[in-house]
């Protein structure tokens, strides 16, 4: 299972790091935001989506680094999941949020059984 637990980290790694800088940096995601009527946090999101980021990268040597971001991304993707429900978006588009939800989800049970473990 370690090798599940890596492979999914990795992904939430570069999913999150990549989703937050386009989210900085995309004119097109200006717009995304707007239409989920959450605009004025664009910047604080892709911030926390790029910090998240180093902090799972971090957590492959400081576990409880792995706990608080696989966390934080589990609840900011369920968040999403509701905006999109909120807004009345298709559920194909609603997909990406629910599976890196349950991605992050799978990481903070990991994560919960190796915290004090060496």
């Amino acid at each position: 299972m370690q090798l599940a637990t890596v492979i999914v980290q990795g992904l939430s790694i570069l999913a999150f790091g990549w989703y937050g800088t386009l989210t900085l940096l995309s004119g097109d995601m200006v717009a995304e935001f707007e239409r989920y009527g959450l605009g004025r946090l664009r910047v604080l999101t892709a911030s926390l989506q790029i910090a998240g980021s180093l902090g799972l990268l971090a957590g492959f040597l400081f576990r409880p680094l792995l706990l608080l971001s696989a966390t934080g991304f589990t609840a900011m993707m369920l968040l999403a999941v509701l905006v999109r429900i909120k807004i009345r978006d298709p559920i194909h588009m609603m997909i990406p949020a629910f599976v890196l939800m349950c991605l992050n989800l799978f990481l903070v049970v990991r994560a919960i059984g190796s915290v004090g473990s060496p």
